[in-house]
């Protein structure tokens, strides 16, 4: 205690310096707290969505109602309708949020769902019977969620069960699944964990310098060795300590706005977004106790060789033990690669679940630990042959030392690590969410569509063209008649569905050849088959021998259809009767959520079907997106705060070594240009190995995920600019740091 209260004593004696410096250790422990209370909150705030919306499931079992699920989407979102109907007098169970089950002609049903009711009057039609009432939170997943119990008459439930009880099993219909969230907590752990430590362990060795002369002189004057540690343990814990409490005063307030606005496809309460007791004892306690390790480690040299620190020693070069981590990690993930890429195939089997991840890791470590020595004998031979007096004064600074440098830079080297990573996670989610087509169908009832509704879905941004998919009619007393289905389109509509079109004519009937599909024995040339229309008469259309050959994309629905009739055959003003209107768009998630959405404003009551999309896996895909974002967000504001903090801290730390030069005659250009060069040395080291570790770690994941793409080509060139500005940006916030001022305090000695 002695030791902790002098240790305080000296840092608010030492003037506006050191408080200054204790400020800064605090203001950046809490804004590393409070990206840490962030990470480790995501995990409650899906764990509470998915409890509450497994309460509220209902289960078959034995009482007086009866119920029938109904989940489709609207616009992009899922919709969930659970209609029960009473069978007879009796108890009934009752789901969370509501009081009970709504009777016959009744609905009770989410605020958002009411919200949409009051403002579109055409979505009547989603929820028959009254509205009496709203679901509270606690019976639903989140706020924007949609969702109503209507009550019905069991005549009105075509495939109706016994309702037995809510939420006594476990929900299928979790937010993220499982192996899903496993991925995106490695993921989130890469690009936000890593670097959070790194700014930390920044954050407590701010003045190390300053702080290591000014504990040797302690230790001169008597101190013990262990109460000259504690003193320097003592400042760095009271910081951390004072910032993880600022931070997660931040991120509650923090919480509690974002709990409002929400996340594409993800919305909270604020009390699900509350950092459990775990989560708190890991930041109030994790950051002093790094803060604790860091002071330690820092001041041992201080400590025990007190005199070399007065006298600024020779100081040991960078240890390359560091550089083994990266054996193991890259001989890993570019074996996968080398099997890939000679043409076998590693996926699947539990080996590459841990081998993978554990090869990412150590890479990740790798790269905090190796990029000093390997820094440090680059600068030795640049040095030895640079021509420039600012360039070999750079190249012999960061020979002496690198691992000041490498503060400034580690942090946005890790985040271009993860930000790869996080590539090969979303490409390889894209490819189990959603078919790997290059555009994208949707199927509408055309029952379900009015004259305007069908002209505004067709003319809707994003819409490149549409058709009619419909069978041939038959009458209800000739169940054995032969039926044939047929698609209304032009031939340039047809080649926007299909891969690929062969000997396609304008108007004139056409029999469809897909290599793809099986030979419709029914649609014999010659035979003439009945096509109803809405003016209640039947277009009569003969099979001709001529014919298209297409290969349309799978699943597709224009796969399957035997008939190509050109829309010149239908009287104007008038549509088939049956079948499906289709659209299609290109298959960008970005495009196929606003067209859903567009489909839901026009159509609300039409049933969508996204051809080859889960609606509920469109719906995890960008809740997964929104948390990558952000963590890359928060991985980037780590990663700026440590290089602003670390630049500064290093200008400040350096200004004895400037004024010296300056006295010797050094420019203010020569003094600048060393700066940058210090830091776009090692940065750029950093970054480059960082782009070809990252992009081999990217491509293992997807060559051990199993998905038709193996290497991301596409976010190769995306990495190389993002490292370029990443440069750019640091050499231009290096120049401001280095002021010429000659002040002979800075090179006294005692």
């Amino acid at each position: 205690m002695n030791a902790f209260v002098l240790g305080m004593r000296l840092l608010w004696g030492s003037g506006r310096r050191g408080r200054v410096r204790f400020l800064l250790m605090a203001l950046g422990s809490a804004l590393g707290v409070a990206c840490l209370a962030a990470v480790l909150t995501i995990p409650s705030i899906l764990s509470a969505h998915d409890a509450r919306t497994a309460a509220r499931e209902p289960w078959p079992g034995t009482s007086s109602f009866l119920y029938q699920e109904f989940r489709e989407p609207y616009g992009s979102q899922p919709l969930h309708r659970v209609f029960v109907a009473r069978k007879g007098a009796g108890a009934a169970p009752v789901p969370p949020g509501i009081a009970k089950l709504p009777e016959a002609g009744e609905a009770i049903v989410s605020p958002k769902l009411a919200r949409i009711l009051t403002a579109n009057p055409k979505t009547i039609g989603l929820v028959p019977g009254r509205v009496v009432g709203t679901i509270a939170p606690d019976g639903l997943g989140d706020s924007e969620d949609l969702y109503a119990y209507v009550g019905a008459t069991p005549a009105e439930l075509t495939d109706a069960e016994e309702l037995g009880s809510f939420g006594t099993g476990k929900s299928p219909r979790e937010i993220v699944e499982p192996s899903t969230l496993d991925i995106l907590r490695f993921t989130l752990g890469c690009i936000v964990l890593l670097p959070l430590v790194i700014f930390l362990s920044v954050c407590a060795r701010l003045s190390g310098e300053s702080r290591s002369r000014r504990l040797a002189a302690l230790r001169l004057v008597g101190l013990s060795t262990k109460d000259t540690l504690r003193v320097n343990a003592g400042e760095s814990v009271a910081a951390a300590s004072v910032g993880a409490v600022l931070g997660i005063l931040g991120y509650l307030g923090s919480n509690e706005i974002m709990a409002r606005i929400g996340l594409p496809g993800l919305h909270w309460y604020p009390a699900d977004g509350r950092p459990p007791g775990w989560a708190l004892a890991v930041c109030l306690l994790g950051c002093p106790a790094l803060a604790w390790s860091v002071g330690q480690v820092s001041a041992r040299r201080a400590a025990l060789s007190p005199i070399s620190v007065r006298r600024t020693g020779e100081r040991q070069p960078p240890r390359k033990l560091g550089m083994l981590f990266l054996v193991p990690g890259v001989g890993v993930i570019g074996g996968y690669c080398t099997l890939s890429a000679i043409g076998r195939d590693p996926s699947g089997g539990s080996a590459s679940s841990l081998l993978v991840p554990g090869a990412v890791l150590l890479t990740g470590a790798g790269l905090v630990f190796g990029l000093a020595p390997i820094t440090a004998w680059l600068a030795r031979r640049l040095a030895v042959t640079a021509k420039s007096l600012p360039f070999s004064l750079a190249m012999r600074r960061t020979e002496v030392d690198p691992g000041s440098s490498l503060r400034v830079v580690t942090g946005l080297v890790l985040l271009l690590f993860g930000s790869a990573l996080t590539q090969g996670v979303l490409v390889e989610l894209d490819q189990v969410s959603r078919s790997t087509n290059p555009v994208q169908e949707y199927s509408l009832p055309l029952s379900h569509l009015n004259s305007q509704q069908r002209l505004g879905v067709t003319q809707m941004a994003g819409v490149q063209a549409h058709a009619v998919s419909l069978p041939s009619w038959t009458a209800p007393s000739e169940e054995d008649a032969p039926l044939t289905y047929a698609v209304v389109a032009t031939c340039k509509q047809l080649t926007a569905f299909v891969e690929r079109a062969e000997g396609c004519v304008e108007h004139t009937v056409l029999r469809i050849q897909d290599q793809d599909s099986p030979i419709d024995t029914e649609a014999v040339p010659g035979r003439s088959f009945p096509f109803l229309l809405s003016n209640g008469r039947k277009l009569g259309v003969t099979v001709p021998q001529a014919g298209v050959k297409i290969r349309a994309y799978q699943p597709s629905s224009v796969s399957g259809p035997s008939l190509l009739i050109p829309p010149s055959l239908i009287p104007p003003g008038v549509a088939p009767e049956q079948g499906h209107l289709i659209l299609v768009s290109d298959a960008d998630p970005a495009t196929i959520r606003s067209v859903l959405d567009g489909i839901g404003a026009i159509a609300p009551t039409s049933s969508v079907d996204p051809v080859g999309i889960v609606i509920d896996s469109l719906a995890q895909l960008t809740v997964i997106r929104s948390l990558l974002a952000v963590g890359m967000v928060l991985g980037l504001v780590i990663g700026v705060a440590a290089f602003v903090v670390s630049v500064a801290d290093r200008a400040m730390e350096r200004r004895g070594q400037v004024t010296a030069l300056a006295l010797l005659g050094a420019r203010a250009g020569t003094l600048r240009v060393v700066q940058v060069v210090q830091v776009v040395l090692p940065l750029g080291v950093g970054l480059g190995v960082a782009i070809v570790t990252g992009w081999l770690a990217e491509s293992s994941y997807l060559i051990t995920g199993g998905g038709a793409v193996h290497w991301d080509w596409e976010g190769l060139p995306l990495l190389f600019v993002c490292a370029l500005g990443v440069l750019c940006a640091a050499a231009l916030a290096s120049v401001p740091m280095v002021r010429r001022h000659i002040d002979p305090e800075h090179i006294r000695r005692d």
